[in-house]
């Protein structure tokens, strides 16, 4: 550090109180974007406002203005780059003491950053400079932010809430698995941003990557294919066929904690094993870390069409036994977690805003990797499958018809429709209620009741 600076106060403590982000850290600055955060540089001269103050924030290895990883900004006039894409500020705060050199900054990241870590450097006009570190998150109490939440209650369960409940069992016998998510334990910081650095879109062009960064639609994406390991250097194997001889069996876990940190710590090595209510469990600590509000969903009896058909198709030979073979199936339960954002890439009136399903578990490829969503839950609803992202796999999930086939010895097939079951996918959708242990039904959020009209209006869209 120059000599003519004694002193940078980054106030760690009292901002990272203020961005709802001090149970993660309070050493370390850990900030919201679209909130301001104060910072105190402490002169051994006098300042005046008639001098040159400069900030510069940058993330990602390859910083650009245009990309939005990169801005310089002042206090004085605007500093920023033509083409500049998110654009900080500042501004001196009235409590500063100018003439013994005491400057407190008011600095506010944009409400379209890119979430990440960013070095922050301050020049002064003459030949001084001071660079530290910070990290920034998107802000569910920003109403600029695309996840922003408006519920307070809402915000302490599902983005501050470090534990919860996951659902398993049937529709008629379920029960509540208590689960640790842990989002704000010290390691994450470095564990979630990793996770960010090894995702093959980072890879494959890492400037495009964390310029992307800014959007959770994005972001929410690529946590979805990272959680397994499938495409990847990802978090989770799964394991459905009872041999965890070599790993831990998926109902031993209990936290998110260890899975992350045993990630972490063999260098992005697979943890085994997972099934679908732990790669949830996991990815709702990630997503909860980021500030994408994010709840674990479960939804009995649920569909899994391989082939884009929007039913259950089940084959019988002709003497009523069943055909085997890779045909659609129907698990007794199956876990996702719905993600809080806009999508004005779907819709400018908001139409598509709000909960949005992401599903880690590897079941189909989405453009090639094993990844799921975001599918708006309105889409779902009203049919809308030709949607991004994954709209007709979830569709099917909660809402597709279970026809069965009767194949003949000559290999036609006969549709016996009057055995096909209209009603028995998609029972009892839930999730743990807001700021209690009670069950939350999100049935009627995904599909009108039974019998309805639209429900067969929808499935024709």
């Amino acid at each position: 550090v120059a000599e003519d600076l004694l002193l940078m106060d980054l106030h760690c403590h009292a901002n990272n109180v203020a961005h709802n982000t001090h149970e993660i850290s309070t050493s370390q600055l850990i900030v919201r974007r679209g909130q301001p955060f104060s910072i105190t540089l402490e002169l051994d001269f006098a300042f005046s406002t008639s001098e040159s103050l400069k900030l510069t924030v940058e993330t990602g290895r390859f910083p650009k203005p245009s990309r939005g990883t990169k801005c310089t900004f002042g206090t004085r006039v605007p500093m920023c780059d033509v083409g500049t894409k998110a654009l900080w500020s500042c501004s001196i705060n009235a409590t500063s003491s100018l003439q013994t050199g005491c400057v407190t900054l008011n600095v506010t990241p944009p409400a379209d950053a890119p979430v990440g870590k960013y070095s922050l450097s301050i020049e002064l006009g003459r030949p001084l400079a001071v660079k530290e570190s910070l990290v920034v998150l998107f802000n569910p109490w920003c109403q600029n932010d695309w996840v922003y939440l408006p519920d307070e209650k809402e915000r302490q369960e599902y983005v501050m809430n470090e534990q919860g409940h996951i659902y398993t069992g049937t529709a008629h016998c379920f029960s509540p698995m208590f689960w640790d998510f842990g989002q704000f334990e010290e390691e994450m910081v470095d564990i979630c941003l990793k996770l960010l650095d090894v995702n093959p879109k980072h890879k494959r062009d890492p400037e495009d990557d964390v310029s992307a960064r800014c959007n959770p639609i994005y972001v929410g994406r690529v946590i979805s294919a990272m959680i397994n390991c499938y495409d990847d250097m990802g978090v989770l194997q799964g394991c459905w066929d009872g041999d965890y001889q070599d790993g831990v069996c998926p109902t031993r876990w209990t936290s998110s904690v260890s899975i992350l940190q045993r990630w972490f710590q063999s260098g992005c090595k697979a943890v085994k094993y997972g099934q679908c209510w732990v790669f949830a469990g996991v990815m709702c600590t990630v997503m909860r870390f980021f500030g994408i509000p994010c709840r674990v969903v479960t939804n009995f009896v649920s569909g899994h069409d391989t082939n884009n058909s929007l039913t259950i198709d089940q084959y019988f030979d002709e003497y009523g036994l069943k055909k085997m073979g890779k045909e659609d199936s129907i698990w007794n339960f199956h876990v996702w977690v719905e993600g809080w954002m806009k999508r004005p890439d779907l819709d400018q009136d908001g139409r598509y805003d709000g909960w949005q399903v992401l599903d880690p578990t590897p079941q189909e490829r989405s453009e090639g990797m094993f990844c799921c969503g975001p599918a708006p839950v309105s889409a779902i609803h009203d049919g809308h499958t030709n949607l991004k992202y994954d709209v007709p796999f979830v569709f099917s999930e909660v809402n597709a018809d279970v026809v069965k086939w009767k194949i003949k010895a000559d290999g036609s097939k006969i549709k016996m429709k009057y055995l096909t079951d209209t009603a028995k996918v998609g029972q009892k959708i839930s999730t743990k209620a807001v700021g209690s242990t009670a069950i939350n039904d999100l049935t009627n959020t995904y599909k009108y009741k039974e019998g309805k009209d639209a429900n067969a209006n929808s499935f024709s869209q």
